[in-house]
Formats: C-alpha cells, structure tokens, sequence
C-alpha cells in the first residue's frame, strides 16, 4: 500500500512537471529568440537617418566602421543602383542570398534569414531617390540562445525537486497510514493467541484511528468477559462446598465397609476437584494493562470528558466541582475504557452516597513513574476504608454491588500501582488511585515514593457510608 501510493504520486507529478515544463520552456526559449531580433532590429535601425541622407559610399563606411556590430564584420549595407546601368552599392560583409533582399525590398518590413552560423535580420530602409536599401546585421546562433540553457537547467532542477518533494510527502503518508494498519493486525495477532493485554494506540488517519478504537473497545470486552466468566465459575464452585460438606458428613456415617469407603472417596475426590477449579478461576486473572507502543490514554483528556459529563448533573444538585492538573496530556498505560468505567465509579459513590450541594473534586498528578489521580469529596467520609475496598463488603451492607471499587483497584493494580482511602482537604473522604507508568512498581513501594501529594492525609476516619463499587 505504501509503495502504491509513491507510484502513483510519483506519476503524477512526473505528468504535471512534463506538461508545464516543456511548454514553459518552449516559451523561454521564443522570449530568448524574440529578444534577440528585437535588439538586432533596434541597432540596424541606427543607419536609417544616415542612409536618408546621403547613400555616398566613404560616408557609409565611415557610419559602418562607427558601430559595435559594423566593427565585428557583422553589418552590412544593401543599396541598389540609382541609375540605369550603374552597380548597385555593397558596404560590409553579405551574407543573406539576393532572394532573400528582393523579398524584403518587395514586403517593405524586416525580415529573418537563416544563414550559416545563424540568422540574418534584414531591415529595408527608404532612401531619398525613392528606392529601398537593405541594412543586414547578422544574429549569431548563441546569441538567439542566450540564457535558454540556464533556463531549462532552472526547470530540470525545480522539476526534480516537485517529484523527489512529492515522493517524499507521499512516502510519509504511506506511513502513516500503513504503520496504524501494521500495528492493528499485530495487535489482532496478539489477542487471537492470547495476549489478551494488547491494545493499539487510537491515532493515525481517522478510519484506522477508528478502527484501533472499535479494537481497543473490543479487547476490553472480551477481557472483561472472560474475567466475569472466571469469577462466576469462582462463585458457582464456592456454591458446591456445602452441599459437599453434608455428602462428607453423611459418607461418615455411612460406617465400614467397600462402598462406604469409595463413597467417602468419591466425596474427597470431588472436593479436591472443587478446590482446583476454585484457584484456577481465582489465580487465571486476564491481564488488563494495554501494551504495545504508544498505547493506553490521555488520563487528563478522559477527566475532561467525564467532568464534563457529570457537571451537568453538579449543577442541577448545587455541587461545587474543582478539577486541577488536566491542562497537558497525562498518558497513562491503561485502555481508555478502564479509566472511564474507574472515574465513572467513583464520582456515581458521591453523588449516591452525599448530600446534594457537598462539593467534590478531581486532582491529576504526573510524576516521574506515576500518576496520581485523587478524587475528593466534601462529605462524611468513610468509616471503614479497608473494608470500602475489600470486594462484596459494601454490598452485604447497604445493598450495592460492591464491584466499583474493585474495578478501580484492579486497574491500578495491572500497572502496578494502587488505590488508597483516606481524608480529603474538603472534609470528605478521598480515593487516592496510583497509576504506575513502568509497571514494575507494586502499591506498597510505590506508597511511599515522593510523589504523594503534600496536601494528602491517610488514615482519616470519618461517617461517611461505605463506598458503593
């Protein structure tokens, strides 16, 4: 594809250089010709008076031998008999034929002969007696030709330049457009071997660019799928333990005997089977990080977004919202979809769980190997922080899902940062997510680096509600 498109260019401008080059050149090279002659019949023009005023042949000389052209042997003087039987007058070097003469003295206006070594203008002039004289001053060749070389080396090289300039242009575009292509099929590569953490950066022309999003949220998808179907097989095989605790209970009394003791092994058998698939669906997490070069988002343009799309309702609810550190872009290493579903979580607990008017505000802080993104609140303030971020606990209390919390934590954790609950400056709580930008650093370490907010203090304890997920 890429080539294609450099051959194509490349033909194109070869035809458009073509078809204005050589016109133009043709062009240049009558302008040439055309000055030559206007130059040539200009200085033959000068003898005019003098052979209307006398046709003597000393005089003529002397006009003659007076002028550059007539110096360099190229002037000559054509003047017919005044009188039957007497010679006509030749003054300088002939080198027009008599044919050549008769036509102009008949035509009665310059004229252009081709001679040896290049052209002769002939100029009739009117002598007194009423006869015409002829002036010829001969055009060399490369005097025709002056600067038509030049010219066309100018031409060659700005047509050169126009096709190497348009292959170079083209050969960019066929990259951009081609390397987005290049990496949305290694990424499907990817994924349909299993990896399922490869995403594709959002950029190039906007098909492919629309492309890697479709892509991108498709991955997502089928990340979030299999980690549902990994927790629901969890779930569905913890449901298995009691029933499987009074088969126990029952094969023990079933007493001694053959079938009692395959029984009573049949029962193990089937719990140990339990238990495996309980870790296998536990410990066979998806991996949710996107990868690949230039992949993940613009953390600062996803809160912008977001902002935008719950200050609508702050407003209707007389909330004051703040949000600080999203004036530059802030890439981060998780997909665009896990950073909306995480900000989407946490800023629906404030508006479920405070009062209408507590304000709330969101802090976006790039450091060196992390961002930070801390959402506050003006509110009660949790009372519990680590039971707010244990998955299911919220839910058993105050009827939630208890999932939202979990969906931020598990983001953070697949780039080895963290999520944190603490007091906010607002009065609130505050929900501290710590985004690592190298993925090697886990949330303990990564607590106690230097990146941590000044103004933040952990461990508040306030009344607010346990964080809904």
């Amino acid at each position: 594809m890429r080539w294609a498109l450099v051959k194509v260019a490349l033909a194109v401008t070869v035809m458009v250089v073509v078809a204005f080059a050589v016109p133009l050149g043709l062009v240049v090279k009558e302008m040439a010709r055309d000055r030559a002659f206007s130059n040539a019949e200009r200085r033959a023009a000068g003898l005019a008076p003098v052979l209307a005023i006398t046709t003597d042949r000393d005089e003529l000389d002397k006009a003659v031998a007076t002028t550059e052209d007539g110096a360099a042997g190229r002037l000559a003087v054509h003047v017919p008999a005044e009188e039957p039987g007497s010679a006509p007058l030749e003054i300088g070097t002939r080198r027009a034929d008599d044919e050549a003469l008769a036509a102009t003295r008949r035509l009665g206006r310059a004229s252009i002969a081709e001679v040896p070594g290049g052209f002769a203008l002939l100029q009739p002039t009117a002598l007194s007696s009423g006869e015409v004289a002829v002036v010829e001053l001969f055009v060399p060749e490369g005097e025709v030709s002056n600067g038509v070389a030049t010219a066309w080396l100018v031409l060659a090289g700005v047509g050169i330049a126009l096709i190497v300039g348009s292959v170079a242009v083209a050969d960019r575009l066929g990259v951009r457009m081609v390397q987005p292509a290049q990496r949305l099929a290694g990424a499907a590569h990817d994924l349909g071997e299993g990896r399922l953490g490869a995403r594709v950066p959002e950029e190039g022309p906007p098909e492919l660019k629309s492309a890697a999003v479709a892509f991108n949220s498709m991955a997502d998808q089928v990340v979030q799928l299999l980690a549902n179907e990994r927790e629901l097989a969890a779930d569905l095989s913890h449901r298995l333990r009691t029933p499987l605790t009074v088969l126990r209970l029952n094969a023990a009394s079933l007493g001694s005997g053959p079938v009692a003791e395959q029984t009573r092994a049949a029962v193990e058998q089937l719990e140990r089977e339990v238990d495996i698939i309980i870790r296998t669906a536990r410990d066979a997490k998806p991996q949710t990080q996107a990868t690949g070069p230039g992949a993940g988002c613009d953390a600062a343009e996803v809160v912008r977004e977001r902002m935008e799309f719950w200050s609508a309702l702050a407003e209707d609810e007389g909330r004051r919202v703040r949000v600080a550190g999203v004036e530059r872009p802030v890439r981060i290493p998780v997909a665009r979809p896990e950073l909306v579903a995480a900000l989407d979580a946490l800023l629906g607990n404030v508006f479920r769980h405070t009062a209408e008017g507590t304000a709330f505000s969101i802090d976006v802080h790039n450091g060196d190997d992390a961002v930070i993104v801390l959402v506050s609140d003006a509110g009660a303030g949790i009372a519990d922080p680590a039971a707010a971020l244990a998955r299911g606990n919220s839910g058993a209390r105050d009827g939630s899902t208890g999932l939202g919390l979990d969906i931020v934590r598990r983001m953070a954790e697949a780039t080895g940062g963290d999520v944190r609950i603490g007091h906010s400056v607002l009065g609130g709580t505050e929900v501290r997510i710590w985004i690592g930008l190298d993925g090697r650093r886990t949330g303990s370490t990564a607590g106690r680096r230097g990146h941590r907010p000044s103004r933040r203090r952990r461990g508040g304890t306030g009344t607010r509600r346990a964080a809904d997920g």
